[in-house]
């Protein structure tokens, strides 16, 4: 696999040059000062592959092209945001680009209650708290007929965290949901997310599902003719949100996805760590069946407090957690086996150790949540050891 590493720009704490010395060969990055639904001008694309050659690596994927809440929900402008998209990944590809990684989550990208959770050990990582999420859905952001969702014992567990919560705490709960996109400046108030959450009326699990199809139809001929793979990344956390439908959360939902635009332009951003929050995802298999239209894979692991769906889990050490990372890396060797024999140009995925907790001198840096610079170098010198022990040519994956 070719080994990338996320850089949100010139404001990342973490350097290119910091990625460089982790081992990283390439960079994965996005313009996140341009606007959501705008045309990425020219200049700041070409400034932004600038900016990664003086660090000393080029930059290989794009993640992402944010995809606009009015072409999710087909509403005001869609129309042309989906032109701009279109006109977005032309310029991409005149500048080299091949992936860009983009996502269908409505309203709130991956959601978090903690972000700086101490583990066993005093790392600091990050966490889904089921029963605090709860809490915040019915008394703190008040949802509307929010109880409904949720079974009694878990409202009532929900009530009682919440009586005891203190101030500063239902402050950061509200900051670390309502967050946005990692690396925008974007994040919404408490009535900015009901907002949100009221421009999705009438917009259902199938309405959602038929509108990132429509959405597909319209961008993958124009990657295709440019040469750009796009793919698209799962749920995180892979279940509903706020009353919210969520379309890419198991095995199921990305066969539609394919099935429906069966272009090989139109794949997968394998993330174990967002489907690795549902038990019943199994990823060796996933990886298996998908191996062909996985054009891009994060790699990280998570550990769940529970088997049902949805769950409180917490961000692992990258070899911890419910995945089995031995298996799922050998299904991507033996798919870039297969490739190679083919003769196919992109026959190296690119694979970024994803997240990562912070030990060491991470505590200090104040990086991105999520994105420390030492908890990845050590997630991705342990992937890479697997990478290179089942590539030997006793095993036959290479």
């Amino acid at each position: 696999m070719r080994h990338t590493w996320r850089w949100f720009g010139p404001v990342d704490k973490v350097m290119v040059r910091d990625a460089a010395q982790a081992g990283a060969e390439g960079i994965v990055s996005a313009l996140h000062h341009i606007p959501t639904g705008a045309v990425w001008p020219t200049g700041e694309i070409l400034r932004r592959h600038d900016e990664i050659r003086t660090g000393g690596l080029v930059w290989d994927v794009v993640e992402s092209v944010p995809v606009s809440e009015e072409i999710k929900t087909q509403s005001g402008d869609w129309r042309t945001h989906i032109a701009n998209w279109q006109e977005t990944l032309r310029r991409l590809s005149a500048s080299g680009i091949r992936t860009v990684c983009y996502n269908f989550m409505p309203v709130l990208d991956w959601t978090r209650t903690d972000l700086r959770w101490e583990t066993r050990h005093g790392a600091r990582a990050m966490r889904f708290d089921l029963t605090d999420f709860i809490a915040f859905d019915i008394h703190i952001l008040a949802r509307p007929d929010a109880v409904r969702d949720y079974p009694e014992r878990l409202v009532e567990a929900a009530a009682r965290r919440f009586a005891e919560m203190p101030d500063g705490r239902i402050s950061a709960l509200g900051r670390n949901i309502g967050a946005g996109l990692p690396g925008s400046a974007d994040g919404y108030t408490l009535q900015q997310l009901l907002d949100k959450l009221r421009s999705y009326q009438g917009v259902d699990r199938g309405r959602l599902q038929a509108h990132l199809i429509d959405f597909l139809s319209e961008v993958v001929p124009v990657a295709e003719e440019v040469g750009i793979n796009i793919c698209a990344h799962p749920d995180d956390p892979p279940w509903p949100l706020l009353g919210l439908p969520r379309i890419l959360s198991t095995e199921a939902d990305y066969s539609y996805m394919l099935e429906a635009v069966d272009r090989p332009a139109n794949g997968v951003t394998l993330c174990t760590g967002s489907l690795g929050a549902r038990a019943d995802n199994d990823l060796p298999a996933i990886a298996a069946r998908f191996a062909s239209r996985i054009h891009f894979v994060h790699l990280r692991n998570v550990t769940r407090d529970e088997e049902g769906v949805p769950c409180s889990f917490f961000e692992d050490e990258h070899l911890e957690g419910g995945t089995d990372m031995v298996a799922v890396i050998a299904a991507l060797l033996a798919e870039e086996k297969r490739r190679r024999s083919e003769g196919r140009e992109d026959h190296r995925i690119p694979m970024r150790p994803d997240h990562g907790q912070e030990i060491l001198d991470d505590m200090t840096r104040g990086a991105q949540p999520g994105y420390p610079a030492i908890g990845r170098l050590k997630g991705l010198a342990e992937l890479r050891g697997i990478e290179r022990a089942l590539a030997h040519a006793e095993f036959g994956l290479r």
